[in-house]
């Protein structure tokens, strides 16, 4: 059974760890970051970690609309939608990994740790592994020999656009 392009979303988020989080600057300029994740919701809504006074935390206080994305060598996922701060004791202990203690030397109780929380508002995949990988190369090349594009907008084991 084919699943439903929400069905597609959710089980490619669940195989990331890192995303790229992108912010509009003050000045209007787009800025991008790696960041841990720390949770991934059955909603699509993500959460991240980061200090209370880094510049990102400035950018969005001016402009809360985010766009998140996640890439391996064969998936790909685009979310967007608004960030919020979250300064939640019991939900930073609850997410906590020992490998951000290298970010945060003191650990979950580290002061300067607050969490970011992502409301996904609309999200998109393009999956290029396995048997999708194997039909996308054989529609790659029957458009490289015909001089089209690739038809593979319309096959949601391959790309699909999600309303969160």
């Amino acid at each position: 059974m084919t699943p439903t392009p929400d069905q597609k979303l959710h089980d490619l988020l669940k195989d990331f760890g890192v995303a790229m989080l992108g912010t509009r600057t003050p000045g209007g300029q787009l800025r991008s970051r790696p960041m841990a994740v720390a949770q991934i919701e059955d909603s699509g809504n993500v959460w991240l970690l980061t200090q209370k006074h880094s510049p990102k935390m400035d950018e969005v206080a001016v402009d809360n609309q985010v766009n998140v994305t996640m890439q391996s060598s064969t998936k790909f996922v685009s979310l967007s939608g608004t960030i919020s701060p979250v300064d939640d004791r019991r939900k930073i202990a609850e997410l906590w990994n020992e490998s951000w203690k290298i970010w945060f030397p003191g650990g979950k109780d580290d002061p300067s740790l607050v969490l970011l929380r992502i409301q996904a508002e609309a999200g998109e995949y393009w999956d290029n592994s396995g048997v999708s990988g194997i039909k996308y190369l054989i529609e790659a090349g029957k458009a490289y020999l015909s001089g089209t594009r690739p038809d593979v907008d319309h096959d949601p084991k391959i790309h699909g656009k999600v309303a969160l």
